[in-house]
């Protein structure tokens, strides 16, 4: 049997941890102005919830990445929630030039069409060569296109179109030189 001091003891233990069961665990635990980390797909939820966000939806499936479900505080969440808009922005921002590139072949393939056709009368060899130059104008704006990831299927048939209307410039000037060589 064991001695009455160990045994005392024992039953000490017991009746604490008995009696300390009835009480609520803020009894047991003080209460720490420490928050504990809140899981993510909590802070999403929270976040997402917010009268802010203008689509839940979309704020829920731009942040279920893994890097962001792993963070565990508020911080970590903005500072990758501001990488991921920065990265948004820059991908616009690449579309928007290559957009701009295109612009600027258009404006130069409109200006060129309107040229040529006075020169068509004049010097059909300059305007064959103005014609000329305004396909490689266009196969810059879809290269463009294509390295900004655009899906724009308008701008590839307009370009498409382009490059029809450039073959048939082209052909028509190599006709007219044809048919007066010597005259320029």
């Amino acid at each position: 049997m064991a001695p009455p001091n160990q045994l005392c003891l024992v039953l000490v233990i017991f009746l604490s941890i008995f009696s300390l069961s009835s009480l609520p665990t803020s009894a047991i635990i003080p209460k720490a102005n420490v928050s504990l980390p809140v899981p993510s797909s909590q802070l999403v939820e929270n976040l997402c919830n917010c009268k802010a966000v203008e689509n839940r939806r979309f704020c829920l499936k731009a942040l279920s990445t893994p890097k962001i479900i792993a963070v565990v505080d508020t911080t970590q969440l903005g500072t990758l929630i501001m990488k991921l808009e920065a990265a948004s922005a820059k991908a616009t921002l690449n579309a928007l030039k290559a957009l701009n590139c295109c612009v600027e072949a258009y404006k130069y393939a409109i200006l060129s069409f309107e040229m040529v056709s006075s020169e068509l009368v004049e010097d059909p060899q300059t305007a064959n060569y103005d014609v000329a130059v305004i396909g490689p104008e266009i196969a810059n704006c879809e290269k463009e296109l294509i390295n900004a990831k655009l899906p724009a299927p308008r701008l590839f048939a307009g370009n498409r179109f382009m490059k029809y209307y450039v073959s048939m410039g082209y052909g028509i000037t190599s006709t007219l030189e044809l048919e007066n060589p010597n005259e320029y």
